[in-house]
């Protein structure tokens, strides 16, 4: 496949701003039926989505940018170095030298009139998304920052080294070449089983599907009700149980509570065929019967993260319908049930996308770990691509040993059938949210039949996962009965705002004293409160949110009693220690 030169595709580019006769392409964007696809960048886009651009707002676009271009030059002129207020140029040598000062700002500048450009154009919201998506894609690749050439810290790096620099910088590009993609983490570091996913515990279940983990107590009395955590089928279980010090698992452990884990098996050509519809009744259900069986109580309480969080709603809503209630309490994590609000994934799920994956993945196949994982570093192209060009490549550093990145690379595969089953119902159809819309395991799915009481927890900051959504998604969850549903706001993102342990007293969260209820329109029966409505009436307190969650569990989980003594029982034994063998298996 021949890949064109981003610096050549960056100057054509950005020419497009200074040549006046340029503008006048720009003008004709409001009739794009009649103006040729390559007049200008963004009519192939436009042109697709059906969409223009005022006349006035493009005026006064081009109006700005050639005054603060002007002024850019006058300033080279005169000597003047420009302000760069980007942390990717906060390093001295960019201002250092003036000309890498000029073109940083010349950059900056003409990113700024392209995203305006965008923002101007007359279009639907998401229409606008995937406009703006794909043109940040190419605004980010343009730095000069991503450029030996233009890169005036490389540079330096380069002649403080005697040459060494580059010399390291190409070794690790042809190791990722190999790899088939960016080191983000000193992996040599990290070992499943040794220093992260290594709580104490004991397979004692597995099938096609999933293993059982049943984390060894760390206290000699217990709540009676256990916890049963499904974690994501993309990516690993083990993000819930990283090292010691930040390790969910371990911290729900020494809370007081009999902890299972499904460690979700990494896909082959063999599981090539599993549905949806296996994930929920092969997986969630069989997961909750096996520890309802050993620990012999009728109840146990049900977490579910991100699609795990999915997962397990849908599983509760299967066996509602079946006549069954046996969630003591139902935790979500940035978890997604209406999907009205899919964040920025939603660039990637339109009919047509979806038609196509579904053409070459419904029938058997696998959606490749690696494929989901650039997926997802895309959404965030500067903090895990171009950072990790910058840094590995052309400085020619080592990335540093951090375990969160190292379990973001250990990416894992879905089988083709549940994939495009999930981005239809969920995300392009939003049919979840819906009562009786799908049918799952044989049954019509409605969430609002699950009797459990509910703590939802949103990250201020998800790209993935929308705090809001999440809070929409708790609405549809106990809806005669809102005062039994619970949401608390955490800061940071998707994974940084789940995994911020109690012990280090780091960051802040939300609380709504109110429980996230109206003053009542009726006595007795408060309405929920916008998300809006909620978070102005939150109050923020500082450090880890995971204390509300035990005090959760704990209000939930029955009686004290004494700890198991050994893990599983007559009928299912120990296989193996934690955290098993699946969890091992890599998609690369």
């Amino acid at each position: 496949m021949n890949m064109p030169d981003p610096q050549a595709f960056a100057a054509t580019w950005l020419s497009q701003f200074t040549d006046p006769k340029a503008w006048e392409g720009w003008t004709k964007m409001a009739s794009l039926t009649t103006t040729p696809a390559a007049a200008h960048p963004l009519a192939g886009f436009l042109t697709d989505a059906g969409a223009g651009v005022d006349q006035l707002k493009l005026e006064s676009i081009r109006d700005d940018y050639l005054k603060k271009g002007a002024q850019l030059w006058q300033d080279f002129v005169s000597g003047k170095t420009p302000e760069l207020h980007d942390r990717r140029f906060s390093a001295s040598e960019w201002t250092a030298n003036p000309l890498s000062a000029f073109a940083a700002a010349s950059y900056l500048l003409n990113s700024e009139c392209m995203l305006a450009l965008v923002d101007a154009v007359e279009t639907g919201p998401r229409e606008r998304q995937k406009i703006r998506f794909a043109v940040q894609q190419m605004v980010d690749a343009m730095s000069p920052a991503n450029f030996f050439a233009t890169n005036p810290e490389a540079q330096k790096k380069l002649l403080d080294t005697k040459g060494e620099s580059l010399t390291k910088g190409l070794a690790n590009m042809l190791a990722d070449l190999q790899k088939g993609r960016i080191s983000q983490s000193d992996e040599s570091a990290f070992e499943v089983g040794r220093n992260v996913g290594n709580t104490p515990g004991q397979v004692v279940f597995e099938n096609e599907l999933f293993q059982l983990i049943q984390y060894t107590p760390a206290t000699p009395t217990v709540h009676s009700v256990p916890l049963l955590m499904i974690p994501p089928c993309i990516n690993k279980f083990y993000i819930l149980d990283l090292q010691p010090e930040n390790s969910l698992v371990r911290y729900a452990v020494e809370q007081g509570n009999t902890v299972f884990m499904m460690s979700w098996r990494n896909p082959d050509r063999s599981q090539a065929h599993l549905r949806w519809d296996d994930y929920v009744e092969t997986g969630a259900l069989r997961a909750l019967d096996v520890v309802r069986e050993i620990t012999g109580q009728e109840k146990a309480h049900v977490f579910g993260f991100c699609v795990g969080g999915t997962i397990a709603a849908t599983a509760l809503a299967v066996l509602a319908a079946r006549g069954h209630q046996p969630a003591a309490s139902l935790t979500l994590l940035t978890t997604l049930l209406d999907f009205s609000d899919a964040g920025l994934l939603e660039v990637f799920v339109d009919e047509a996308q979806v038609a196509l994956r579904e053409q070459t993945l419904s029938g058997g196949g696998l959606m490749a770990g690696r494929d989901l994982a650039t997926t997802f570093s895309a959404l965030r192209p500067n903090d895990l691509v171009w950072n990790y060009v910058q840094q590995n490549y052309l400085k020619g550093k080592e990335p540093p040993a951090f375990d969160l990145l190292y379990w973001n690379a250990d990416s894992t595969n879905l089988p083709g059938p549940m994939f495009c089953w999930y981005l239809r119902n969920t995300y392009l159809e939003n049919k979840l949210k819906t009562p009786g819309a799908l049918t799952v395991c044989g049954v019509p799915v409605d969430l609002g039949k699950i009797e459990a009481p509910v703590f939802m927890y949103g990250s201020k900051e998800d790209h993935i996962v929308p705090w809001q959504a999440a809070y929409v998604s708790m609405g549809l969850l106990n809806p005669g009965n809102p005062k039994a549903n619970r949401f608390v706001l955490g800061a940071s993102g998707h994974i940084a705002g789940v995994i911020n342990p109690a012990a280090k007293n780091k960051r802040s969260y939300w609380v709504n004293d109110d429980g996230g209820k109206a003053a009542g329109k009726t006595a007795g029966n408060p309405s929920p409160l916008d998300d809006a409505a909620w978070f102005d009436g939150a109050v923020e307190h500082k450090g880890s949110w995971w204390p509300e969650w035990a005090k959760f569990l704990a209000q939930h989980g029955g009686a004290e009693v004494s700890a198991p003594e050994a893990p599983g029982n007559a009928q299912y034994t120990p296989l193996e220690p934690a955290p098993g063998r699946y969890v091992k298996a890599r998609a690369d």
